[in-house]
């Protein structure tokens, strides 16, 4: 029994040996040899990269000392390898001294030599294969010009992109030229990583041939060159001299202010500094006008010293030594003339109030519009004035659209008579002043029974929105008032055609001219403003309160009060000012406002009832309703929608949101 026990352990130890592993290493858990668990590349692997790392990780820390250049090879069929053999964790590599050869099968190889930290060695070599990749050469995919191109500008820079990452030091003036014929062109290559770019020194030549080229020195990142050079051509432009396609008067234009700044626009872009005072001049026969050249964006001005002479002809020369960026000279001078206004002084031709108004609104905007466009900055608190007797009423200055408007400091005083002033120190643009001063006078009312909600400069618009204007279908009239947007720009208008403004305009915080068309929309928007809160918290009289459909009712004057949304639907609501033309009436609505066309949701007026007296405060959005006939002001916190055909004598004035009208609406100045 002892005997084949004995026998046993020695045929245990007999087995490690022959492993190579010691026998305290037979009985541990990790196992009893050291063993390669992977290789990079893998064995049998293809298209392996030529500039690869061979390694093998083993299955546990090996001792460094044991892996080296011996006993860590890779070969070409018998021929070694060169390179250097590392070790770091469980890790050893072999990086080749050299990128491998493509499409080239290799072997490598770990000697069983190869030891652990306890001097288990490898029971065997270890050996895989792989095999290298095709060469991929690099090529050219694009050029710029491409290639046979024509109108090519002077100051071309010339690109290339490669098909992949170039070696930047293969990419240089030698490489990479640019010829005209056997010319060599001076310039600067650069590059970055697919893309190379030659900067010529000076202009191209006009109407010329060059011949771009790389060469097979380009390399990529692998050594790999192109295959062949790479060259293509191009032609510039021809030289096209340049010529006055616009002026400013055009040429025998008549009536032109006297103040004018006189233009001219060219084909092409200009050399700044050849047009000057000399290059561009004015005369009255054959009398020099002193002024002001200047040149941008392809228009050249210039701005008189002082106006000029009412009823007289002006010839503008352009000379022919004016040149275009390529220098090209124009062919021939360019001559135009053109025939000032006769001088005709401006008129007031409407007052707000008129002459002699009484039951004015304590906190009126007093306005004036003259017959021709003013020049603003004679329009001041100087040669507008507003008094009460000899008291001077402060107040502030405005001008847009031929109109001037002083809107008091403070609210007038009631049942006082005032006498606004515009003197003859105001001028038209073309600088004639008005002949006399101009006088007119009116009343305040005396304790009004319904507060009267002053719209202010917010008057002067039929719609004025927050953030957009459409129309989406038809064509939709706004007569006798303006369109405003603010914040909103002009881009936000839309539908403009087919929809028209009869006498008035369209305005945008973002129009540059007339001048103050932005301060102009503020103050609208602010008055705007204050009106809809001065008609949200009117309390005298006290409001009466109303609640979900107003039609088939009759109302009469007052201060009506909804908690939450009103409508009129079931049938016309008729407004009853019962023989007083200066009766008003202001809704307020907490939430939104709806009139339904059809059987009824029309807004009807009687009894001497003005629809400026009407005020329709609502604290959300409102919608006017297909074919409704509508009267009075609306002033919506959010948006306002007139749908199918729906007309108004009123204002549709949106403090934050959009002023919609879907198809043919009609918006008349009450």
């Amino acid at each position: 029994m002892i005997k084949k026990k004995l026998f046993s352990v020695l045929a245990i130890l007999a087995i490690v040996l022959m492993a190579g592993c010691k026998e305290d290493d037979y009985v541990e858990v990790n196992g009893v040899c050291p063993v390669v668990v992977s290789t990079n590349p893998a064995n049998l692997s293809t298209g392996v990269p030529r500039a690869q790392v061979i390694s093998a990780t083993f299955n546990e820390e090996m001792n460094p000392s044991t892996i080296t250049q011996s006993t860590f090879t890779v070969k070409e069929g018998t021929t070694a390898v060169a390179g250097t053999v590392t070790y770091n964790g469980l890790i050893a590599s072999f990086t080749p001294s050299s990128r491998l050869k493509p499409n080239t099968t290799y072997e490598g190889r770990l000697n069983q030599k190869v030891m652990d930290l306890r001097g288990n060695s490898l029971q065997m070599d270890y050996v895989w294969t792989f095999s290298t990749g095709a060469i991929v050469f690099p090529m050219i995919t694009a050029t710029d010009p491409l290639n046979l191109a024509t109108g090519v500008a002077f100051n071309k820079l010339i690109g290339v992109t490669f098909s992949m990452m170039m070696d930047p030091s293969t990419i240089n003036s030698t490489t990479f030229t640019l010829k005209q014929g056997t010319t060599a062109v001076a310039g600067t290559v650069s590059f970055s990583g697919q893309n190379a770019s030659f900067t010529p020194s000076l202009m191209l030549t006009p109407n010329t041939v060059y011949t771009a080229t790389v060469t097979t020195g380009a390399k990529n990142l692998l050594g790999d060159a192109m295959l062949k050079d790479s060259v293509w051509t191009f032609t510039t432009l021809q030289i096209i001299a340049p010529t006055v396609i616009a002026t400013d008067p055009i040429d025998l234009a008549v009536n032109v202010p006297v103040n004018k700044t006189v233009s001219a626009t060219f084909s092409r872009k200009m050399n700044a500094a050849s047009i000057t005072a000399s290059s561009f001049t004015l005369k009255a026969g054959t009398t020099t006008i002193t002024g002001v050249v200047n040149y941008t964006d392809s228009t050249a001005t210039f701005n008189p010293n002082s106006d000029l002479a009412a009823g007289t002809t002006y010839t503008a020369t352009i000379t022919n030594a004016v040149k275009n960026i390529a220098g090209t000279n124009m062919v021939n001078d360019y001559v135009w003339s053109f025939t000032t206004s006769v001088a005709a002084a401006p008129l007031v031709i409407l007052t707000d109030p008129l002459d002699l108004e009484t039951n004015v609104s304590v906190s009126k905007t007093v306005t004036a519009t003259f017959n021709m466009s003013m020049d603003p900055l004679t329009i001041s608190n100087t040669t507008f004035t507003l008094k009460a007797g000899a008291t001077l009423i402060p107040g502030m200055i405005s001008y847009a659209n031929s109109m001037a408007s002083f809107n008091p400091s403070s609210d007038l005083l009631e049942n006082t008579t005032y006498t606004a002033t515009i003197t003859n120190m105001v001028k038209n643009e073309a600088g004639v002043n008005m002949v006399n001063n101009y006088e007119w006078s009116f009343t305040t009312h005396s304790n009004s029974v319904t507060p009267v909600v002053d719209l202010k400069s917010a008057a002067d618009f039929g719609i004025l929105a927050g953030v957009g204007v459409s129309n989406q279908a038809g064509f939709s009239e706004i007569r006798n008032l303006n369109v405003g947007i603010y914040p909103g720009l002009r881009s936000s208008v839309v539908g403009f055609p087919p929809a028209i403004v009869v006498n008035g305009a369209i305005y945008a915080a973002d129009d540059i001219a007339p001048a103050g068309v932005a301060a102009m929309l503020n103050q609208a928007k602010l008055d705007l403003v204050a009106a809809y809160l001065y008609a949200e918290g009117a309390t005298s009289p006290a409001p009466a309160t109303v609640q979900g459909d107003q039609g088939g009712k009759t109302l009469a004057p007052g201060i009506y009060k909804s908690t939450s949304t009103l409508l009129i639907q079931s049938g016309n609501l008729t407004l009853d000012a019962q023989g007083d033309p200066n009766a008003t009436w202001i809704f307020q609505i907490a939430s939104g406002f709806t009139t339904v066309g059809g059987a009824g949701g029309s807004v009807i007026l009687t009894g001497g009832a003005q629809a400026k007296n009407v005020f329709w405060q609502t604290g959300s959005s409102a919608v006017i309703g297909d074919y409704t006939v509508f009267q009075g002001n609306v002033l919506a916190l959010q948006s306002i929608t007139m749908n199918s055909h729906a007309t108004a004598v009123g204002r549709m004035l949106a403090q934050n949101g959009a002023v919609v009208m879907t198809d043919t609406n009609i918006i008349t100045k009450p």
